[in-house]
């Protein structure tokens, strides 16, 4: 790999006498790691990541757009430095009520805190960019969590917010330096004033939001970049100039990890993962909690459809534009409330349309961890049969297959939704989600 000379430079003054391994470190192939969710049982390896307790090492990279479990949301592919995220989370904010993952495509930290956070905590996970924001939704839907909102905003839109955030993550933008490596794009691209070009916007994007953090509240502040400007620099900024005071994150048992005043340090020569930087702050400035006022709308009352769902009465259930949806009881205030000063893309539960005398259930429905799903028949798929399945392709069901709708699983882990009609399967997988990639079943994974 060749480094830029400017890179090198400043680099060696980080590491000094250790620079030379991590050049070569560099040059190495990255670890390939995943996370898994709770969905189904999944052991993927005996290799696991020694900071995140459902983070999975794997011996070689396997063709995920041909895993079924991949796209049912059973894993998510994720580098395993950014894991690192799971330790301050349990730590600082494992009750937090309210909390906003700024920059979340494609969904990889929200993800990761809703399997950190309590089913009690409301998540808002947001990205301004919109072609990104669409693949965070669709990776949010797989992950089947309900406690969250996925949003399309500016940094500068939740700083109309007043001090309603227990906790914000700012995963910010940056020079992209730790994933030279693992992404060509981000060493073309790098110059040496894009440092400073980032570490201003990241100021921007922090003082922009500071504002939706309540008093004593969390900021957690991330990059994958090696650059003090960036890093330190910018949390020292924070603490100065914003009102915040740096807090510890225990890493007694994670080997590597280089910890200093400002926060952690990731390098690929100390340890299996990327470059990455985080920092844990408390605000010490600022109002203390504000609360939205609770918001009025005409609830639906003895649906049948609230069956579908597991503990169904912890729901409400209202008539939307795109069907009928259901949100959780405990966050009902607070979802209409954000639906109104926000940009939502995804805000409660979709549960389907009435096309006339049937009820086509959502996408949305099939893969969620709320799903009943004694209330349908459910047909277990071979693999050849699922990947035809998420291609969109017919399907024969077997003969003694009842007429009507059926959850369409692999290995337990529902995929989507099929009619049966007997003679043939319409298939309701979303068409924008299709595989379109060449798939030798024969070869299976």
């Amino acid at each position: 790999m060749n480094l830029p000379e400017e890179f090198s430079a400043y680099s060696r003054t980080l590491l000094g006498e250790e620079f030379s391994a991590f050049e070569q470190a560099l040059a190495a192939s990255p670890p390939v790691s995943i996370r898994v969710n709770d969905k189904v049982a999944l052991s993927p390896s005996d290799d696991p990541v020694p900071w995140c307790e459902t983070g999975y090492y794997l011996a070689e990279r396997p063709r995920f757009t041909a895993d079924p479990l991949l796209h049912g949301g059973a894993f998510y592919v994720q580098e395993a430095s950014s894991m690192f995220l799971f330790q301050a989370a349990r730590q600082y904010i494992p009750t937090a009520s309210r909390v906003l993952d700024l920059c979340a495509a494609p969904g990889g930290k929200s993800t990761l805190l809703l399997q950190t956070l309590s089913k009690d905590s409301l998540l808002v996970s947001n990205e301004v960019i919109r072609p990104r924001a669409k693949v965070l939704c669709e990776n949010i839907l797989k992950w089947g969590n309900s406690n969250v909102l996925v949003t399309c905003n500016s940094p500068a839109d939740f700083g109309r917010l007043p001090a309603y955030f227990d906790a914000v993550l700012v995963d910010a933008p940056c020079s992209g330096e730790g994933m030279f490596r693992k992404d060509p794009g981000a060493l073309s691209e790098w110059h040496p004033g894009l440092p400073t070009f980032c570490a201003r916007r990241q100021r921007e994007i922090l003082s922009q939001v500071w504002p939706c953090l309540k008093r004593d509240a969390v900021l957690i502040y991330s990059t994958c970049t090696f650059n003090r400007e960036e890093n330190e620099e910018n949390v020292r900024w924070i603490c100065e100039e914003l009102g915040a005071s740096p807090l510890p994150v225990d890493i007694a048992a994670c080997s590597g990890i280089v910890s200093g005043e400002y926060g952690y340090r990731f390098y690929p020569h100390k340890l299996r993962g990327e470059g990455f930087f985080l920092a844990v702050l408390r605000k010490t400035s600022g109002s203390e909690s504000f609360r939205p006022k609770a918001c009025r709308r005409s609830e639906l009352k003895n649906l049948a459809q609230g069956r579908m769902l597991k503990s169904h009465a912890d729901w409400a259930f209202f008539a939307s534009e795109s069907g009928i949806k259901a949100y959780p009881r405990t966050f009902l205030s607070d979802c209409f409330w954000l639906e109104e000063k926000l940009r939502c893309l995804l805000s409660g539960l979709l549960l389907g349309q009435q096309k006339g005398r049937d009820f086509l259930p959502s996408q949305q429905l099939a893969l969620s961890k709320a799903l009943d799903r004694s209330a349908f028949q459910a047909l277990e798929l071979s693999y050849a049969d699922s990947i035809a399945f998420l291609r969109r392709e017919s399907l024969q069901l077997p003969d003694d297959v009842p007429q009507g709708l059926v959850l369409l699983c692999y290995r337990g882990l529902p995929l989507g939704w099929g009619k049966n009609l007997g003679k043939r399967c319409n298939n309701l997988y979303p068409a924008e989600w299709r595989i379109r990639m060449d798939i030798n079943t024969e070869e299976g994974l």
